[in-house]
């Protein structure tokens, strides 16, 4: 069976095995023999869903929600086939994502640009589209009620404008998605973790994503549950270190603004943004050997310099 841990008030991490370990989770939550599942990593996810239902004790009729917090496909990929696996679930995702869970052609077509065409259908695999009858807009404020306990619904861009955080009042923890960054635990020293802002392609906007933060900041969460990777305590120190990487990306993007846009100026970015990632390695003692937490972040770094190269062109338009 892939990873399963739980972290109480029934709150459950799944490792969806997308990549490798601990790479992107799969949140279960139960309460009172109902389920909500947050982001359904790809298809291949699905298998080891099933196998930590089995384990709770909780049959597919179960799952009332899935709960997506955006549809970049490491997210959201596997949306149609859980939804034809669990018959009872309503999918819950942002309005302006919904239309893309019904038709995922242009979706797929999108990540195909960001991956390529092959890589994308190795990563990924058919998408399934979802009925619209069983589609449910997460607009901002909405209240999901999962065997009574509540699930509020939080608009929260910046990493995308179709991105939104699930605030759980049982546990008063929030399902973060990427709004709040990621968090490797392989990376944590002694059990305190290190956190990066995600400003992957096409919709990174640092003012927004300072707002999403400092929004669920005010909630006073107890932890964090983020798709990369799981629970998070010390929700203000790493909140203050998110805030000052958001303006460190910035940064370093604008001080290659002049550069013409693409493939130069991506891999201007890229360096100066490795240049960060080892002064965070050193301030915070990473134990892990460099060569390992560069293949670790590589993916994230990359997709990092292509949003931050985006993001230029955006400002400057």
């Amino acid at each position: 069976m892939q990873g399963l841990t739980s972290y109480g008030h029934g709150i459950y991490a799944v490792d969806s095995g997308y990549t490798g370990t601990g790479i992107a989770a799969i949140h279960l939550i139960e309460e009172g023999g109902r389920a909500a599942l947050v982001d359904t990593g790809n298809n291949a996810a699905l298998v080891h869903v099933e196998e930590a239902l089995k384990a709770t004790g909780l049959k597919p009729e179960a799952v009332d929600y899935v709960l997506l917090t955006h549809i970049h496909l490491d997210h959201a990929g596997g949306a149609g086939a859980f939804m034809k696996a669990f018959p009872n679930a309503k999918l819950v995702v942002h309005p302006r994502g919904a239309r893309h869970m019904a038709e995922p052609s242009k979706l797929f077509a999108g990540v195909s640009a960001v991956y390529g065409p092959e890589r994308a259908k190795e990563l990924y695999g058919e998408l399934i589209p979802v009925p619209v009858a069983r589609i449910v807009e997460a607009t901002d404020g909405l209240e999901l009620s999962l065997a009574g306990r509540v699930i509020r619904v939080l608009d929260t861009p910046g990493h995308a404008r179709h991105h939104v955080c699930y605030f759980d009042t049982g546990s008063r923890s929030f399902f973060t998605g990427d709004t709040f960054g990621v968090s490797y635990r392989h990376l944590d020293v002694d059990g305190r973790a290190s956190i990066f802002p995600t400003t992957s392609p096409v919709q990174f906007d640092p003012v927004a994503m300072h707002a999403s933060v400092a929004r669920m900041e005010a909630e006073q969460p107890v932890a964090m549950y983020l798709t990369h990777y799981a629970q998070l305590t010390e929700v203000p120190r790493l909140a203050a270190d998110l805030h000052r990487l958001i303006d460190t990306h910035v940064a370093i993007a604008e001080r290659h603004a002049g550069l013409p846009g693409g493939e130069p100026r991506q891999q201007a970015i890229e360096a100066d943004l490795w240049a960060m990632v080892a002064d965070e390695a050193r301030n915070a003692g990473w134990r892990l050997p460099e060569a390992d937490w560069r293949r670790l972040l590589a993916v994230d770094v990359e997709l990092n310099a292509q949003g931050l190269d985006v993001w230029l062109d955006s400002r400057s338009a």
